[in-house]
């Protein structure tokens, strides 16, 4: 049963940081790029960092969020510093193989995060 569990999310005050975590089961978890998507009320989602064979970074958050991986725990994080009422959405974990033969791609609940200014 492949399960992506999101925890810490929360209330935070502009300028603020925050460290959310992606415990990841039920695939071989060093074979998937791991990403953070977000989505706010009324908007698309959209793809905020990758963690795969490079290291990405949507413009929008670039110095001031950091993703990192762990494999041995099967676990994904994104540390957010510098917060903005902006960056308030419901944040993904997202895991995402491309082999010869067959894709995989598979999302967590979300975790809100919101900003207040």
């Amino acid at each position: 049963q492949v399960q992506l569990v999101e925890s810490g999310g929360g209330l935070v005050q502009s300028g603020g940081s925050l460290r959310l975590s992606c415990v990841a089961s039920g695939f071989t978890f060093s074979n998937f790029a791991m990403s953070w998507y977000r989505q706010a009320p009324g908007s698309e989602r959209e793809l905020v960092a990758v963690a795969g064979v490079s290291t990405n970074y949507a413009d929008s958050v670039k110095g001031r969020f950091t993703i990192s991986r762990d494999n041995a725990k099967n676990e994904v994080y994104l540390q957010m510093n510098s917060l903005k009422p902006e960056d308030t959405a419901v944040y993904y974990c997202n895991a995402y193989y491309k082999g010869w033969a067959a894709s995989q791609n598979y999302w967590g609940q979300g975790t809100q995060v919101t900003v207040s200014s």
